[in-house]
């Protein structure tokens, strides 16, 4: 008898593995730094925030200040290099997090190069991120976090990366 409801046991949770793992095939996120080919979704992505009365766009290295896709483009790349950064501010890269099987951007992740002052020492850190209201709680930030702690570590070459939380966005 116990072999019987252990080999049904083992037939429930594969089909269960089985549909876990295509979900998440068909849910993966990619980072990819933004182009013009995610100026109508980013506007799209601006529009839902605002929508759900959320005037701060989080990680969007200041999107949601302004109106013109192109001039964000430019500051993006002003801000990529330590060559062109403006004082005040820290190098950092900035990626959307797109649904592979669709193309569609989910959310942002900024990845400051170094903590330059006080405030990203102690309270921003390196990483912050953002998921667009229709798309929370689908397990897209754990999944662009990972790939940006692997581009910290390959790409940056830090040892350590600060990363912290507001105690809002902790759900139990």
């Amino acid at each position: 008898m116990l072999n019987i409801e252990y080999k049904e046991n083992f037939k429930l949770n594969k089909y269960f593995l089985v549909k876990y793992f295509k979900e998440i095939n068909m849910n993966e996120i990619i980072l990819v730094k933004p182009t013009k080919e995610y100026e109508k979704q980013m506007i799209s992505y601006k529009e839902e925030h605002i929508k759900n009365n959320e005037n701060v766009i989080h990680a969007s290295s200041r999107w949601d200040k302004m109106s013109n896709y192109d001039e964000w483009l430019n500051l993006l790349n002003e801000q990529s290099s330590f060559k062109t950064i403006k004082d005040n501010w820290t190098v950092h890269t900035t990626f959307l997090g797109v649904k592979k099987s669709d193309n569609k951007v989910v959310g942002m992740i900024d990845i400051r190069h170094e903590l330059t002052n006080d405030f990203l020492r102690n309270y921003a850190g390196h990483i912050g991120y953002g998921i667009r209201p229709t798309e929370r709680k689908k397990g897209y930030a754990t999944q662009m976090l990972s790939q940006a702690l692997k581009f910290c570590k390959n790409n940056l070459e830090l040892k350590r990366v600060m990363i912290a939380c507001d105690k809002e966005n902790i759900r139990f």
